[in-house]
């Protein structure tokens, strides 16, 4: 028996990203999995990232940091779940602090409405000798419109720098 007092479901749908990298993918695979390159491009426009750690294999964790450009710098770590190269990534995504350990968001200031642990996949096709990237990620039903705003910022910006990456 429903009735018209109950309420919709407000649950959002997966955060997808969707980009053409003009390289083949080989190339992009290893900007997602070799830490120097990943460090080239992690965080959105401004940031800089001066710390990553990935041990690429399923079970595997990696731990990232990026620094804004007034200095703060924000943690994330996650354990590979599967690996397909240069296929697929899928690993968790979690907020921590600078020893790994998972903390959160509320940690940077952030809603605390944010899940503890995300879900990232990344699927990498050939497509016209370039790469189109495919970018899922999942479990943000809880957070606001304009945290997932900014999670689709952050990623685009991210993005436009791995693009940049990429040429040299």
């Amino acid at each position: 028996m429903s009735d018209n007092n109950t309420p919709k479901s407000t649950k959002k749908p997966d955060l997808i990203v969707t980009r053409i990298f003009d390289a083949p993918v080989e190339l992009v695979w290893k900007a997602w999995t070799d830490p120097e390159q990943v460090m080239r491009w992690w965080g959105p426009k401004g940031f800089t990232s001066p710390v990553c750690k990935i041990d690429l294999r399923a079970g595997g964790e990696y731990l990232n940091a990026m620094r804004s450009p007034e200095g703060q710098e924000f943690w994330s770590k996650g354990i590979y779940r599967e690996i397909v190269a240069p296929e697929r990534l899928v690993m968790t995504d979690s907020f921590a602090d600078e020893k790994g350990n998972t903390v959160p968001a509320s940690h940077y200031g952030m809603s605390p409405d944010w899940p503890l642990e995300l879900l990232i996949t990344v699927t990498f096709e050939e497509y016209d000798g370039k790469t189109k990237l495919t970018l899922k990620h999942s479990g943000i039903a809880g957070i606001s419109d304009t945290d997932r705003d900014n999670m689709q910022q952050g990623w685009n910006e991210s993005f436009d720098k791995l693009a940049e990456s990429l040429k040299s």
